[in-house]
Parts: structure tokens; C-alpha cells; sequence
């Protein structure tokens, strides 16, 4: 079983909540690991996708819903909280051109910008946290102990 909800449905049920979080939950803020922990324990220790956060948590290229919410997802899993996020990119030329100013993204994206002006594709892309799957799948506690090469203080010499 899986579960889906909203990031303003998410958010609303953090609020409700009688746990004390060292972040207070609100909308417009990103969620912590400890919200997404006590997403995913109260559904039942299963997957939770979460759906529609705010435009300005995202990036430039996020699909603009019409909402002040973009078509953007994260996919969180017990102990690990999100392993998986992406979205539905922005094909319309206008609103991505409006976006990108709005952001005050200068010249360098304007390749990004030609690929919406010449007819793009609605397309989306995602992102796995490969080592934070691991972690899931091993069911280890510290995602360290899935990192296959030591990584301490002083260890890189660049």
C-alpha cells in the first residue's frame, strides 16, 4: 500500500499534530526529515508520495500548476524520509521566460529557454537519492554505513 497526499494536506496534518517538531510546520517552508518521518509513521510506516508543493520551493523549470503550487512530487519512505523527487518541466515558453526573470536568471539558461521557444515536449525527470535507497532497502539506520568509501574529516586532499 501506498499513500498520497498534498504538500498542503501534508502540512495541515503536521500542524494538527500533538508532536513538538524542532521546525514548526508551515506552509511555504520546506519539510524537514522530522516532518517527513511522522508523514510516513502516520500512514502506516508505507511509502508516502507527496504532491503540488509551492512554486518558490522549486525550481525554475518545475511545471507552474496555476496555484502558487508546482507539479512537483517526493517520494518519502520510512526511516529515510524522501528518496525520490521531481516534477513536470515547464514547457510553456512564456511562463518559463516569466519564471526565469523572476528568479533573475541571466543569459546562461538560455539554451533551456530556446528548448520551451522551439516546441518542447511535456516532459518531467526525477532524482533518486541512490545511497538514502540503500539505506531503505538494507533497512540500516545511518545512511554512512551504505557509502561504499570512508569519508571523514581530512580525508579528501583537495
Amino acid at each position: 500500500m501506498v499513500f498520497r497526499m498534498s504538500y498542503s494536506e501534508a502540512v495541515a496534518l503536521l500542524e494538527q499534530s500533538s508532536q513538538i517538531f524542532q521546525f514548526k510546520p508551515e506552509w511555504g517552508a520546506d519539510l524537514q526529515s522530522e516532518h517527513e518521518r511522522y508523514l510516513v509513521e502516520h500512514c502506516g510506516n508505507v511509502p508516502v508520495f507527496v504532491t503540488d508543493f509551492p512554486t518558490q520551493l522549486k525550481p525554475f523549470y518545475a511545471r507552474d500548476n496555476g496555484d502558487s503550487t508546482a507539479a512537483a512530487v517526493d517520494l518519502l519512505v520510512p526511516t529515510v524520509g524522501e528518496v525520490v523527487g521531481g516534477s513536470l518541466r515547464e514547457e510553456r515558453f512564456t511562463v518559463l521566460k516569466d519564471r526565469m526573470d523572476s528568479k533573475s536568471i541571466g543569459n546562461q539558461y538560455d539554451w533551456y529557454l530556446d528548448l520551451a521557444r522551439f516546441g518542447a515536449m511535456p516532459h518531467g525527470g526525477f532524482g533518486l537519492g541512490f545511497d538514502r535507497f540503500l539505506q531503505y532497502m538494507l533497512g540500516l539506520d545511518n545512511i554512512r554505513d551504505v557509502i561504499p568509501f570512508p569519508r571523514f574529516i581530512g580525508s579528501c586532499r583537495y
